[in-house]
C-alpha cells in the first residue's frame, strides 16, 4: 500500500475545507503554486484527479477517500495529544493547528441548546474541535464525504465503517409573540389560518414548519409563505420581534414561555425529532470521549420517547 505525504493529505483537507486554493495556501502559510504542486503530487501518486475544479470545489470519489484518511490522520494526532497529556501534562500545550484539528457536524438547533454544554469540558481540555452546523438531515452528508468524523443527524442507518448511538428526541412547539398571536391565531392554529402568515424556517432545507403543520392539522401538503433566519437564536429573536410564527425547540423557548414573550399557538401539540450520533467506528479515545459527551448530555436533556406528534 502507497504510503502518502502527511503534508499533502492536510494540504488536501485545506483545499476543499477552505473552498479554494488560495485560502488553503494562507492557511498552510505556503504559496498558492505549492498548494497546486502538492496536490499535484498527490494526484499522480493515485493516479487520478482528486479535485473537481467548479464552484465550489468538490472532492472526486477518490478526493472523499483520501480526505477521509486525512481526517483519520488528525484523530490519531489528537489521541496521542491526548495520550501525552495524561502522561505528562508538561509535555504538551493542549493547543495544536488545524492539522490536529477534530471536526464534527451538529445541527443548529442542538448547538443553540444542549451540545455545546455537552463538549465544554472537552473544549476547556484542550481539544481542538471544528463544529460545523447544517440542517439535521443534512449534517449526514458531511460524514458521508469524508469531511468529519462524526455528526449528529435525524438519520438512523450507519454509514459502512461507522456507528450510530440514538440520543433521544428534541421537542419542537410553534410560538408566536403574544401580540401577533392576538391578531393573526385568536383560535389558536388551525388548517384555515396558517396559509397567509409568514412562518420563519432556519433556511431553505429546513421543512419543519411545514411537517409539524400537516400533522398538527392533518394535512396531506402543506404550502407555507416562509422567511429564511439561518440561526436557530435567529429565528426566536425575529419571533419575538413580530415577524411571524416559527417551528423551534422548546428547549430555547421554554423561558420565554414562561415569562408569556411568546404564546404556544398549538398548545395540544409537540413534534419530538429524533437524533442519532453518527462516527468512525475506530478505537480512539477522542471519539470515545466526543460519544460519552454528547450521549450523556442528551440522557439528561433530550426526549425518550418515540417520534410521533403527540399531545403536549
Amino acid at each position: 500500500m502507497s504510503t502518502f505525504d502527511p503534508d499533502a493529505l492536510e494540504c488536501l483537507a485545506a483545499i476543499v475545507e477552505e473552498g479554494g486554493f488560495e485560502r488553503a495556501a494562507v492557511r498552510l502559510s505556503i504559496t498558492q503554486s505549492a498548494v497546486s504542486q502538492r496536490l499535484r503530487t498527490l494526484e499522480i501518486q493515485v493516479g487520478t484527479v482528486l479535485i473537481v475544479r467548479s464552484r465550489p470545489l468538490k472532492a472526486t470519489s477518490a478526493g472523499r477517500l483520501l480526505l477521509k484518511h486525512a481526517m483519520q490522520m488528525r484523530l490519531l494526532r489528537a489521541d496521542l495529544e491526548r495520550d501525552l497529556q495524561d502522561l505528562a501534562p508538561s509535555a504538551s500545550s493542549g493547543v495544536g493547528g488545524d492539522e490536529e484539528r477534530v471536526s464534527i457536524a451538529i445541527n443548529a438547533d442542538s448547538i443553540a441548546t444542549w451540545a455545546l454544554p455537552a463538549l465544554s469540558d472537552l473544549a476547556r481540555q484542550g481539544l481542538m474541535m471544528e463544529i460545523i452546523t447544517d440542517d439535521q438531515d443534512f449534517t449526514h452528508d458531511w460524514l458521508r464525504e469524508g469531511q468529519v468524523l462524526g455528526c449528529v443527524t435525524t438519520l438512523k442507518q450507519a454509514l459502512r465503517s461507522c456507528k450510530v448511538v440514538p440520543l433521544g428526541a428534541m421537542n419542537y412547539v410553534a410560538v408566536a409573540q403574544p401580540a401577533y398571536a392576538a391578531t393573526h391565531f385568536p383560535d389558536g392554529l388551525t388548517p384555515h389560518n396558517f396559509r397567509t402568515v409568514p412562518f420563519i424556517a432556519f433556511n431553505r432545507k429546513d421543512d419543519m414548519q411545514a411537517e409539524f403543520i400537516a400533522r398538527a392539522c392533518a394535512l396531506k401538503r402543506v404550502g407555507l409563505n416562509q422567511l429564511h433566519v439561518p440561526s436557530s437564536e435567529g429565528q426566536v429573536r425575529a419571533v419575538l420581534a413580530g415577524w411571524g410564527a416559527s417551528v423551534v425547540p422548546e428547549l430555547l423557548v421554554r423561558e420565554h414561555l414562561k415569562s408569556q414573550r411568546l404564546v404556544n399557538i398549538a398548545p395540544g401539540h409537540v413534534l419530538p425529532i429524533e437524533l442519532y450520533w453518527h462516527c468512525w467506528n475506530l478505537e480512539s479515545a477522542v471519539l470515545d470521549a466526543l460519544t460519552q459527551a454528547l450521549m450523556l448530555a442528551a440522557g439528561q436533556t433530550l426526549d425518550a420517547r418515540p417520534t410521533s406528534l403527540k399531545a403536549a
